[in-house]
Order: structure tokens, then C-alpha cells, then sequence
């Protein structure tokens, strides 16, 4: 059955003007030069941290991206400092809503496009109306990504901390390794091919009561990760990955067991 879930957290900017493409390739780990095909990536500082991650797409000579609501108006004005010369334009759009589609119910009107992370994932859709179909609640879809190993955002990801490598997104799609530079570049790269990751976001189950957004995880009375969002009875937890098999995770009185997705190369 398909379903829509309003996503209110989630908003849309425009990049317009002729320069466009080139002006954001050089920032961000996505191929601008591809977006004609919906892409996912992730604006970094310049040492590599995670700042905001994005979708982006181009309809009608015009970069649309859904970033995450509470950060749009910094997201602008970090790219904004890089303007400079650029025949570029910059604003927010509001006209259209995001939202996720469980299913594959017809949608008309605005984009519509398979999440280009993990085709499990479902659709995502850019809309100036809620789509004829039943809506399921925001919960639902919490359910449906944590158990994928899907971060959303600064739940699951902290800004100026998290490595993009961390949360997944060489195997989610989320960095073109043959486009060039970009802004955190050389970090993301090292942390590839060093191999530097020592730990990953990843799905767990939790046997007692959610732990709280930051909750620390201990083996053996040591520190092994930190919480991240939670739904139901699974979470999204940064993990090391060598207590991964060492015997069971606590986080206060709960015990958490990881689920490791099919897309996940440790």
C-alpha cells in the first residue's frame, strides 16, 4: 500500500543563473555536473567535518536542493561567501513541500524521484500539494530509515564532527570520487584510502527503554559509541567498530544490539 508522510523538517532553496553548476561543483562532495539525475551529498568545512547534507536536482535550467529546514538560512549564507564573481542566485522555496512515498502510488504535479541513496529507501517528492494518497505518520517513516542505517540530518549526524565516511555515504552515493575537488576533499579522501574510519553509524536494537539522543554506549564499562535518533524499538547509534563483536552494548539500562545492513562494507 502506498502512503505520503510529510517530511516539515526537510525544505527546498534554488541555485538559478548560468554559472550554476560550476559554482556549487567546487563546494560540496555531489556531482553538480550530474543533476539532471537526482544526486545526494553533503556541504563539509574545510578540514572534512560534516556541515549540512542535501538532495539536489535540475528542473527547468534551475538547482533545486532539500536541506534540512532549521539550517537553510546558514546553508545559503555559507555558499553565499563563495559567490563572488558568479552569475549565480541564491533563495529559498517555499511553494513546494518535501515529502517521502512509501509505495508506488501515482503523484502528480511537482518531482518525484527514487531516494538515490538506496532504492529500499522509497521516493522522495518536492510538491506544492500533498499527494492524493493515504498519509502515514512522521514515525513511520523514522521506522523505515533507522532500520536502513539512513542518518537524517543532524540527528543523526553532528555538525563540525561527523566524517562522511562514518555515516555511510561512500556506499549511500552521498560522494563522487572522480569529480575533483571540493570543499573537505582531502580529508574525505584520506579517511578513504587510509582506511582512518574507526567507527560507523549504524542500526541497533535496543531490549529496555530508548536511550536519549547522546547517550553514551560502554562494553565491558568502557566508552563504545554514542546515541543518535531512535524509533520504536531500533536507533541510529555511532558505533566503534572494534566492540562491534565483543559482546553486548549498554547505554544506561539498555541493551543494544547492532544490525548491520546488507549496504554496510566494514
Amino acid at each position: 500500500m502506498s502512503a505520503f508522510i510529510a517530511l516539515p523538517h526537510r525544505c527546498l532553496l534554488t541555485i538559478s543563473g548560468e554559472d550554476r553548476r560550476s559554482f556549487l561543483q567546487g563546494l560540496v562532495s555531489a556531482d553538480a555536473e550530474k543533476a539532471s539525475s537526482p544526486q545526494y551529498g553533503a556541504l563539509l568545512t574545510p578540514q572534512g567535518k560534516y556541515l549540512y547534507d542535501f538532495f539536489l536536482a535540475e528542473l527547468d535550467g534551475v538547482l533545486l536542493l532539500e536541506v534540512e529546514a532549521a539550517g537553510r538560512e546558514d546553508f545559503i549564507k555559507r555558499l553565499s561567501r563563495f559567490r563572488l564573481r558568479s552569475k549565480v542566485t541564491l533563495a529559498a522555496k517555499d511553494d513546494w513541500q518535501v515529502y517521502a512515498i512509501l509505495g508506488d502510488g501515482a503523484v502528480t504535479g511537482g518531482f518525484v524521484f527514487t531516494d538515490p541513496r538506496l532504492i529500499e529507501a522509497g521516493r522522495r517528492a518536492w510538491l506544492p500539494a500533498p499527494p492524493d494518497l493515504p498519509q502515514a505518520d512522521f514515525s513511520d517513516w523514522d521506522v523505515h530509515r533507522i532500520a536502513l542505517g539512513l542518518a537524517d540530518g543532524s540527528r543523526d549526524m553532528v555538525p563540525e564532527k561527523t566524517i562522511l565516511l562514518e555515516a555511510g555515504f561512500d556506499e549511500l552515493h552521498g560522494v563522487d570520487w572522480q569529480k575533483g575537488c571540493f570543499m573537505g576533499q582531502e580529508v574525505t579522501a584520506r579517511s578513504k584510502y587510509r582506511g582512518q574510519i574507526k567507527k560507523r553509524l549504524l542500526p541497533v536494537e535496543f531490549d529496555g527503554p530508548p536511550p536519549e539522543a547522546g547517550a553514551i554506549l560502554t562494553l565491558d564499562g568502557q566508552e563504545a559509541g554514542e546515541m543518535r535518533s531512535h524509533a520504536g524499538r531500533m536507533g541510529l547509534a555511532v558505533i566503534r567498530l572494534d566492540a562491534l563483536e565483543r559482546g553486548p552494548l549498554m547505554a544506561g539500562e539498555s541493551q543494544l544490539t547492532p544490525k548491520i545492513p546488507a549496504w554496510v562494507k566494514l
